[in-house]
């Protein structure tokens, strides 16, 4: 996604103090399709039929909740901490570990504010390697623990994304043996990348007329998501028997995780799981906060449709993409990317 300049944008603000939304977050179609309420999947990992009822999710709904995940809620507790002591720092304490132009980690606006005419009410925080670099420019005398709790979150989700790659596999039908970077079946995937996102959604004096994060699909096989106990993350649904085409409230189950399907996860099943757009909206009286998992391939692997899936004497949906190159995509074309790297039969 495209990074802003963020130690020089003007649009930072201390959003306690605000008490009229200004018209530089007023958003004119927060309203485009109806919000209702609906039964979002939720998949027990120790259930035996986990990865069936996986694959019925993926199809229909691109995103599922999920428990018996086995992270400790001590851990999901900790993590709900730090973000919280991070994003009540003054913000000039917070812009001393500001994303760079042309970065990726640090304190910044959402990575897609500059699609978009309008900025979100929201603040984040980007996590590629180690925090301890961003972390000493936010807390000099005592950065360690913050990182020890982003360490440990990082490698629960990067096994818990290992595990739920594998489950979606499964679910197709499909072993390890079948990707030339996945290893062998019944073991752990090698070298997941994985980028951590944590997010704040301040109490908004106007929530009618505000975006917390604006409609996306993730560029990611797929997104690991820890939305506290505040609710406000939409999925879209398409037009079906059930209704028009509408954003449906994910709502947050004590101790639950969120899994979305990501870009690449439908490159790779052909587009038998498709990625979700998702939003977030704020509301008036309570901040919320997130923490977003990206679960990616290996650094330079190419990701493309697995041949078993695609048939005989048939061409692949999509082209083969290196995360890295797809990010680039995302970055110039946004929603178009995945339009864009289609094949027709004649390919």
């Amino acid at each position: 996604m495209p990074s802003l300049s963020d130690v020089h944008h003007p649009h930072h603000l201390e959003f306690e103090s605000v008490r009229e939304l200004p018209e530089s977050h007023a958003w004119p179609t927060l309203h485009d399709h109806p919000c209702v309420s609906e039964p979002v999947p939720v998949i027990d990992l120790a259930d035996p039929k986990a990865a069936e009822f996986m694959a019925r999710a993926c199809v229909s709904w691109g995103a599922f909740q999920v428990t018996g995940h086995g992270v400790a809620p001590r851990l999901l507790e900790a993590i709900d901490s730090e973000m919280r002591r991070l994003f009540a720092l003054p913000i000039q304490q917070k812009l001393k570990a500001a994303r760079p132009p042309d970065g990726i980690s640090g304190y910044g606006l959402v990575p897609i504010s500059s699609f978009f005419a309008k900025l979100m009410w929201s603040e984040g925080f980007t996590i590629a390697g180690s925090p301890l670099d961003h972390a000493r420019k936010l807390w000099p005398h005592d950065p360690d623990q913050f990182c020890d709790v982003i360490e440990r979150y990082d490698q629960v989700m990067k096994a818990l994304a290992g595990r739920l790659i594998s489950l979606m596999l499964l679910s197709l039908g499909l072993r390890h043996e079948e990707l030339d970077w996945a290893g062998q079946t019944g073991k752990p995937l090698p070298d997941l990348a994985g980028v951590l996102r944590l997010n704040s959604y301040p109490a908004c004096p106007d929530p009618d007329r505000a975006m917390g994060m604006a409609a996306h699909a993730d560029s990611s096989l797929l997104t690991i998501l820890y939305q506290s106990s505040t609710s406000g993350l939409q999925l879209l649904r398409a037009e079906d028997q059930n209704g028009p085409t509408r954003w449906v409230t994910v709502p947050p189950l004590p101790g639950a995780l969120v899994v979305i399907v990501g870009d690449l996860f439908h490159i790779l099943s052909n587009g038998r799981f498709r990625s979700v757009v998702h939003r977030v909206v704020v509301n008036r009286s309570r901040q919320r906060v997130s923490v977003a998992y990206f679960s990616g391939p290996p650094a330079g692997v190419t990701v493309s449709p697995i041949g078993k899936l695609v048939g005989p004497g048939r061409a692949p949906a999509y082209r083969a993409v290196t995360w890295a190159e797809y990010l680039g995509l995302k970055r110039k074309l946004f929603d178009k990317a995945l339009a864009t790297i289609e094949m027709t039969e004649e390919s």
